[in-house]
């Protein structure tokens, strides 16, 4: 059971640049919230800013 736990958290890293840190999981993005800031506006969400 533990191989299995590992080899999972082995695969939660970021699909652009491998990064562990900061990742976004929400709808299957699989994005660090880096690589997500660059990618965001051509993934279709819209940024919203403090009035």
């Amino acid at each position: 059971m533990k191989g299995k736990l590992k080899e999972k958290k082995r695969d939660l890293k970021c699909r652009i640049c491998n990064s562990e840190k900061g990742l976004i999981r929400k709808y299957g993005l699989m994005l660090c919230r880096r690589c997500f800031k660059e990618q965001a506006e051509r993934l279709g969400f819209k940024k919203y800013g403090y009035h």
